[in-house]
């Protein structure tokens, strides 16, 4: 994975494009989260420190190609600047003269933001016009903004091949964290994989049953191997259409090698609602009017002991309802098991998808994960092992390949 970081680059006095993403929650003009401000934080103070002239750039919401008042970053712009502790500039347009003379008037060591680039249809198209617009307003480009690099738009992807092109340090970590998971991973390395439903995870299922030793199903998605296998499931969210499907990827992980864990207990209950009475029945168990709704203790049971002998984990999606009590212990049980064997040096976790991430919230232990990504989209594709332009275009700039 050939990318050039900014260890050793000169930047003072240049002119420098950051591609961020401050696409965060906006409501009446309030921030309600901000993490992906703070996580900028680390680049562009480095970027000030060294007297490089800041430009950010980034999209915000889908206003379709044309400015729409709510979707404006001023009051992201403003939100940034409180959290750097200094002032930040503002441009009402991110390419053209408005851009170009806020650029102009900026000294060494300011910050600026350019405002959202989906006002421009160009952006979305990845037109070499608009890009050449970015491109104009710096002298090199870093991206710090993997949580978009699925995307080939312009900000993302094309001004990466028209100026010298660097991963910023979020970019960097993120990519660092992906690599030592699944690209060269201490072994034994296992993945856990949940959500709602196989379909929209084939390709990741896929790639992972040749990357890893331990592939571990939960939530909805497992009873759709459940029933493949001919177990009855009652009325649980599953996709029979996809038995066939299911048994071809467990057919896949054998030849590969790879061990897929499955639940052996869950909890069943008539009803997703909190407090509902519930009970723990094996898998085959399952009453016809009922649903699983979380995995059961000796699942859980099974899962923590696993850990004892991996080295990597990587964690995508939940194994049971965790929003709603009481199908949440499946999930808390595992997450305080892993940030454990993380905490004590034997375990590299890695955890990403915005499920996940509210869980290890839930469970208190967001910090003690060795990596967490907030990037989405963009980490699925990647774990899913398809090419991210927005990466790509890091390793092929011209300018960056010296």
């Amino acid at each position: 994975m050939a990318f050039r970081t900014l260890d050793g680059v000169a930047v003072a006095g240049q002119r420098v494009l950051l591609r961020a993403d401050l696409n965060v929650p906006v409501h009446d003009g309030h921030i309600s989260d901000l993490t992906r401000i703070e996580r900028l934080m680390p680049t562009i103070r480095e970027l000030v420190g060294k007297g490089a002239k800041v430009i950010l750039c980034s999209h915000f919401g889908r206003p379709k190609g044309k400015p729409v008042a709510e979707m404006s970053l001023a009051p992201v712009a403003r939100a940034l600047g409180t959290v750097l502790g200094s002032a930040v500039g503002f441009a009402s347009d991110c390419i053209g003269p408005v851009a170009a003379e806020a650029v102009a008037r900026m000294a060494p060591g300011e910050v600026l933001v350019l405002e959202n680039t989906r006002f421009h249809a160009e952006e979305e198209m990845n037109d070499p016009g608009f890009a050449a617009g970015l491109a104009a307003l710096a002298d090199l480009y870093v991206n710090d903004a993997f949580s978009a690099a699925h995307r080939a738009h312009a900000s993302t992807e094309g001004v990466a091949h028209l100026l010298p092109a660097y991963a910023g340090r979020m970019m960097q970590a993120e990519l660092e964290a992906l690599e030592s998971a699944l690209g060269h991973p201490t072994r034994p390395v296992a993945a856990v994989v949940g959500g709602a439903k196989v379909s929209t995870k084939l390709d990741l299922l896929g790639n992972l049953v040749g990357r890893v030793d331990l592939l571990v199903i939960g939530g909805a998605m497992a009873n759709t191997f459940l029933g493949a296998l001919g177990s009855a499931v009652g009325r649980s969210l599953q996709e029979p259409d996809l038995h066939a499907t299911a048994r071809e990827i467990l057919d896949r992980a054998a030849a590969a090698g790879c061990e897929v864990l499955l639940p052996e207990d869950v909890v069943v209950a008539s009803a997703l609602r909190p407090g509902v009475e519930s009970r723990t029945v094996p898998v085959g168990a399952v009453p016809e009017g009922e649903m699983i709704l979380d995995v059961g203790p000796a699942t859980v049971a099974a899962l923590i002991a696993r850990l004892r002998g991996l080295r990597t984990l990587v964690w995508n999606g939940p194994l049971g309802a965790f929003e709603t009590p009481p199908f949440d212990k499946g999930t808390m049980a595992l997450a305080q098991a892993v940030a454990a064997a993380t905490v004590a040096g034997a375990l590299r976790s890695v955890a990403g998808g915005g499920d996940t991430v509210a869980a290890l919230r839930q469970a208190g232990v967001l910090e003690q994960i060795s990596y967490v990504s907030t990037a989405g989209g963009a980490f699925l594709e990647w774990m899913e092992g398809k090419t991210l332009p927005g990466v790509a275009a890091l390793s092929a700039s011209p300018a960056a390949a010296g």
